[in-house]
């Protein structure tokens, strides 16, 4: 159990890192459309690379957040059924849907790393500044990677018997509302 509460550790410090570098994308996606408003409304000069950053910041952002959200139990799920279930019916469905994560998870891994390779292999660039499209898309397999090392170390957590974690921290940073 020790071994696997240090996995967990060390799983969330890189996700709240990814997590981190995903806000910062956020905050800098809103920078360029802000400038990209002013440019546009009052200099008369837009600026259309600015929205094709803001599109990339934008799957940054959801890429590096997926593996923070997942960890913390922050994804969207059917509560109104999973929250009326107790015992073993609750333990399988939790065990059932980070499963189903971690699945999702290593098809993104695996389409993410096809796609970065067939757009190097081509040699796609950007409409900005001749930018390989591969470095884009690289945020497809790296948040894929992220969530799928987070949905396994909660999976054997959960096979373990034991709670994964994230979710009591969300309710910690909530003052204790989870």
């Amino acid at each position: 159990m020790r071994a696997l509460r240090l996995g967990e550790a060390a799983v969330a410090a890189l996700s709240r890192l990814a997590a981190a570098l995903g806000a910062v994308c956020g905050l800098v996606c809103f920078c360029l459309v802000c400038a990209s408003v002013a440019w546009r409304y009052f200099l008369g000069a837009p600026q259309p690379w600015i929205d094709h950053v803001a599109a990339w910041l934008v799957v940054a952002v959801v890429m590096l957040a997926a593996g923070e959200t997942q960890r913390r139990e922050e994804h969207i799920g059917v509560e109104v059924l999973t929250n009326r279930l107790r015992g073993a019916a609750r333990r399988a469905a939790r065990l059932l849907g980070t499963a189903s994560v971690a699945a999702v998870a290593a098809i993104l891994l695996r389409e993410g790393i096809e796609t970065v390779a067939f757009s190097r292999m081509i040699g796609i660039a950007t409409n900005v500044e001749a930018l390989p499209l591969w470095w884009v898309q690289l945020f497809v397999p790296i948040g894929g990677a992220l969530l799928l090392v987070v949905s396994l170390a909660q999976l054997l957590l959960l096979l373990a018997g034991a709670e994964p974690r994230g979710a009591a921290e969300r309710g910690r940073d909530r003052g204790g509302l989870a």
